[in-house]
């Protein structure tokens, strides 16, 4: 079965789509000799993934701990709140926080998953005070010991071997 990425993208937009995810800071002429089109035309493609709404943004992925965010926790957080203008709210709050990374919401036990970069634990005290704030009604946070694998890489492309 054919995926539906791939009836809307040919082969060349994944690779493009695959090598710009993989390093960003790739030149155009670059591109272009790994996916054997002109320079022009490969910038008009790139040009054209980014008006489809393929590529979000092009972003330089710092390091956290040289940062001083030595503190990576998940947040798992439940609230009685059902009403659309008051979740509208919460949901505004938790996307204002400048700690929180990504903010999902879930099904099951618990109504949002938060990944939080804090620099020590009164930082992430702190912000557990905060969500206490906005009616929350249950949380559960766990603390990363240690990042075993990260990446921001979707699997589109497969080299043939």
């Amino acid at each position: 079965m054919e995926s539906l990425v791939s009836k809307v993208l040919d082969d060349i937009d994944i690779q493009i789509l695959d090598i710009l995810q993989k390093g960003a800071q790739v030149s155009n002429s670059e591109i272009a000799k790994r996916v054997n089109l002109s320079p022009p035309a490969t910038h008009t493609r790139i040009k054209r993934l980014e008006v489809e709404g393929y590529i979000n943004q092009q972003v330089s992925i710092l390091n956290q701990e040289k940062l001083g965010f030595d503190l990576l926790s998940f947040i798992f957080i439940s609230t009685n709140i059902h009403q659309e203008e008051k979740l509208n709210v919460l949901e505004k709050a938790l996307v204002a926080m400048p700690e929180v990374l990504e903010c999902h919401l879930l099904t099951g036990e618990y109504d949002y998953l938060l990944k939080v970069a804090n620099k020590d634990r009164k930082e992430l005290e702190s912000f557990i005070r905060k969500l206490n704030k906005l009616g929350i009604t249950r949380i559960q946070t766990s603390l990363s010991l240690r990042e075993i694998k990260y990446s921001t890489v979707l699997p589109i492309w497969k080299e043939e071997k």
